[in-house]
């Protein structure tokens, strides 16, 4: 059975246009996304990751070549609701409770008040934070914000995840339980997930494919297609598999750098 491709990229360039002269974010990007694929982006800071996906998200649009989101432009699949978004901060309204800041997009896209009671009650349960429904974002710690920023993007049942470095800012043991849990969610959701990372390990540990992205003008530098099964305990970061994958994934940044001219 085939999978259904989700993104497609050919020769994807984007410039942006500044009073110092013209910036070249990305150039000659190409690449396939398939359904249920858990694809990380990393590389060297402004390379960019979030640029690539901010134009999956139709906020940036590119100056030379073509992209689609489910066979559509980023706009249409934007007002199709095809995708949520996580950005780097859990970006919770500090007046609105938890239930209120997961409601939001429900509210705007008028869903019944019923369906969004039961949405919410929903994508709670799949981020374990039931029973934090009418809790305030600053009663809550920073992983737990984050989780409830995910539940928002959940709450319209996208089957696109896109997620800028969501746990770039939480400390290690934090960080590791997030990524066990982000894993149990996608196996339980099937859901399509691109994730912007720093992180070597994260990116291997979460990954089916990993993008490596060399310094700007932002271009592949490899693709990865990870080994590793996708039943994955924490521990598994200490298997050679792994570390084999961590090594390629480090060469091919060092290999983009030595690119860069």
């Amino acid at each position: 059975m085939t999978k259904d491709t989700v993104i497609s990229a050919t020769d994807l360039s984007l410039t942006f246009q500044t009073n110092d002269g013209p910036v070249h974010a990305l150039k000659d990007v190409s690449l396939n996304v398939e359904q249920g694929d858990f694809v990380s982006f990393i590389g060297p800071s402004g390379c960019g990751k979030t640029t690539f996906l901010r134009v999956m998200a139709d906020l940036e649009h590119p100056t030379a070549g073509q992209i689609t989101v489910n066979g559509v432009s980023p706009e249409d699949a934007r007002k199709a609701r095809a995708y949520g978004y996580v950005f780097q901060a859990a970006g919770l309204y500090p007046w609105r409770t938890i239930g209120g800041n997961i409601r939001l997009p429900l509210e705007i896209m008028g869903y019944a008040k019923s369906d969004q009671d039961a949405r919410v009650k929903a994508v709670l349960e799949l981020v374990e934070l039931s029973g934090f429904e009418k809790k305030f974002p600053w009663q809550l710690s920073g992983g737990m914000q984050q989780r409830a920023s995910i539940a928002r993007a959940l709450a319209f049942d996208a089957d696109l995840l896109l997620m800028d470095e969501p746990f770039g800012a939480l400390d290690e043991i934090v960080r590791d339980h997030l990524n066990e849990q982000l894993l149990d969610l996608w196996k339980r959701t099937q859901k399509t997930i691109c994730f912007v990372t720093h992180s070597i390990p994260e990116a291997v540990y979460l990954s089916t494919k990993i993008v490596v992205m060399s310094p700007r003008p932002g271009r592949i530098a490899d693709i990865i297609d990870s080994p590793l099964p996708r039943d994955r305990p924490l521990d598994i970061r200490d298997t050679p598999e792994f570390l084999e994958i961590a090594h390629r994934v480090r060469e091919g940044l060092r290999a983009g750098h030595g690119d860069d001219a």
